[in-house]
């Protein structure tokens, strides 16, 4: 008995019994399951520092621009399908324009010199102010005026022509170098305007009815290809079933007339 006692009792200075390691699944080494869950415990859950931040949104910032870049210049733009000979005709067009401009300024200032060289400048002045007046006329529309340009005829038998696409036609003309400008017997000035609905259409206040026939005095070689470019008006007007006819001439008379008026408040600060 004594002996049984003494087998039981555990002796303080003894080890203690050793605990089984935990057996690791099947197929899984230690080393790699440790490290996996290193991993994961290290991604989530995620930590992100203010500068993390602010970079992430200037990259999508920047992102978003580049994206709606590239988006705009891959947009159709109406002389993307144009052909070659069209493409040509524009340039030649905003070749002829600039020259244009170069002849007006040369002609201003053989202007300014034949004042300062003329032996009688109050005669020569005053030629030039005749001439001047008679331009601002032909532009006021309170004189006739002819010579060569184009007469274009609007046939609309659909009723379709609204009148922004007249102002449409008016604005090209002009930006191609129409000098005077006639519309169904009204003569366009600077403030014309173009009213009503499609198939009643109205120029300064007058009803005016198809065929619209536009009596144009400018450099031929510059208002029909004006006319005619890709997406201009005659593609326009084709688009709405209607019909625009161009035609050249060596003399195109316009000879409707504006009334002069008299300024009410603005008088002339020359002496």
């Amino acid at each position: 008995m004594t002996d049984d006692k003494h087998q039981h009792r555990r002796d303080p200075r003894a080890l203690p019994p050793e605990v089984p390691a935990p057996v690791p699944a099947p197929g899984t080494a230690p080393e790699e399951s440790s490290g996996r869950q290193r991993l994961l415990a290290g991604l989530w859950p995620p930590r992100v520092s203010r500068a993390q931040l602010i970079v992430a949104l200037l990259l999508f910032v920047l992102g978003l621009g580049l994206a709606i870049q590239v988006r705009s210049n891959s947009d159709n733009s109406a002389l993307r399908g144009a052909r070659q000979e069209d493409l040509v005709r524009i340039l030649d067009e905003l070749d002829n324009r600039t020259q244009r401009l170069e002849d007006e300024k040369q002609r201003l200032d053989d202007q300014r010199t034949e004042l300062e060289n003329s032996s009688d400048q109050a005669e020569e002045a005053r030629k030039q102010t005749l001439e001047k007046e008679r331009q601002l006329g032909v532009l006021a529309g309170t004189v006739a005026a002819h010579g060569p340009g184009i007469t274009l005829t609007i046939s609309d038998p659909g009723g379709a022509v609204e009148p922004d696409m007249l102002l449409d036609a008016i604005q090209e003309l002009r930006a191609a170098g129409a000098e005077a400008i006639e519309v169904n017997g009204v003569r366009v000035v600077a403030n014309t305007y173009f009213s009503g609905d499609a198939g009643d259409l109205k120029v300064d206040g007058r009803t005016i009815r198809a065929p619209y026939e536009f009596k144009v005095i400018g450099r031929p070689q510059d208002l029909e290809p004006a006319l005619n470019i890709p997406g201009g008006v005659v593609q326009t007007l084709e688009k709405e079933q209607a019909t625009a006819e161009v035609a050249r001439s060596e003399d195109i008379v316009v000879d409707a007339l504006r009334p002069a008026k008299q300024p009410d408040y603005a008088r002339s600060s020359s002496p």
